[in-house]
């Protein structure tokens, strides 16, 4: 039987959830919450032929025993609260990036979780990519590491807003935005999924008129190397990603979305295409969604205790970015 699901927040990334989801033919969304009614009328219509709860309340939409599973892609700042509410009443919860403000948040609803025998897992689409994990599964053959880099930077159009005196969602802090947590925290959850926790990071942002970043580099250190991550939304870039180690170079032309994985051999002077076949781009979710199904469906606990670690390594990285630059989400988070 599919799993019946809630969804939280009805922006476009919601919409390809559900319809990577449903293709699955692991889910069936089942509820939809918006402050507004016609809100969340509008979103469950393009949904034709299925029976979906309509909510304009967040306690209602916890007591609905019609659904299990609630998918979540609020406004960052209000990702705990809700995630909070949802797991109190006894449901899983997915939890789009980034989870939380702060490490003692994510902490106390893996702690919420557990005591309620529920399932809580943060959304990390491109790490769940089949080509992503040929990616990682390559760089054990390159030797000794040497560095890597890590780029994401795509210009938004909301950023037309902010120079136009405004301040949207994502570019204000007030509602936990900015471009680490946006689209910088794409590079670190790759890094440490890749490499695992740093030994110490440093962030160098660009501030914007909102007070937030626009953009920023950020520096992980490891033992014996150092990766290099670059993430904008207020500039394009068309960088690779890359690992460098001792028997050669891998490359990727994207760290989501990835088509084509690629070794550079230093001996040969070759390159080796190694990337499979790959989602449609309307469909970048899919793995995701199926991961998901199958570790809620398995109570996979060993799969469960990998996301969580890697999604409080990466919360710490975030936090100490933010707070080394006085970027302070409300109530000091």
């Amino acid at each position: 039987m599919p799993i019946n699901f809630g969804i939280i927040g009805t922006n476009w990334i919601t919409h390809s959830f559900v319809k990577c989801a449903q293709a699955t033919s692991k889910w069936n969304l089942a509820a939809v919450y918006s402050r507004k009614h016609e809100t969340a009328q509008e979103f469950a219509a393009q949904y034709e032929g299925q029976k979906i709860a309509l909510y304009t309340s967040i306690d209602d939409l916890s007591k609905d025993t019609n659904i299990s599973t609630v998918y979540i892609a609020s406004p960052n700042i209000l990702h705990y609260e809700q995630a909070k509410t949802m797991l109190l009443a006894g449901k899983n919860v997915i939890l789009e990036k980034p989870s939380c403000s702060t490490v003692e948040e994510l902490d106390d609803l893996f702690k919420t979780a557990k005591a309620k025998g529920v399932i809580l897992i943060e959304a990390f689409r491109h790490i769940q990519e089949a080509n992503f994990k040929i990616f990682k599964s390559e760089i054990s053959k390159l030797g000794p590491i040497y560095g890597a880099s890590i780029t994401f930077a795509q210009y938004s159009s909301r950023y037309e807003q902010v120079l136009a005196g405004q301040k949207p969602n994502i570019f204000n802090l007030e509602m936990g935005g900015g471009a680490l947590v946006d689209l910088g925290v794409y590079c670190v959850s790759a890094a440490i999924d890749l490499f695992g926790a740093p030994s110490d990071s440093v962030y160098y942002p660009v501030k914007i008129a909102t007070g937030c970043d626009g953009a920023g580099k950020l520096i992980l250190t490891y033992p014996t190397f150092t990766v290099y991550l670059c993430h904008s939304k207020i500039y394009n870039s068309d960088a690779v990603s890359e690992v460098y180690g001792e028997k050669g170079t891998l490359i990727v032309p994207t760290i989501t979305d990835v088509e084509k994985v690629t070794l550079w051999d230093p001996k040969t002077k070759t390159r080796k295409e190694l990337a499979g076949p790959k989602e449609p781009a309307d469909l970048n979710l899919k793995e995701e969604a199926a991961e998901f199904a199958r570790v809620i469906e398995e109570r996979d606990t060993k799969a469960l205790e990998r996301y969580e670690t890697l999604s409080r390594d990466i919360l710490k990285v975030l936090y100490k970015a933010r707070h080394d630059n006085g970027f302070v989400f409300p109530g000091g988070k």
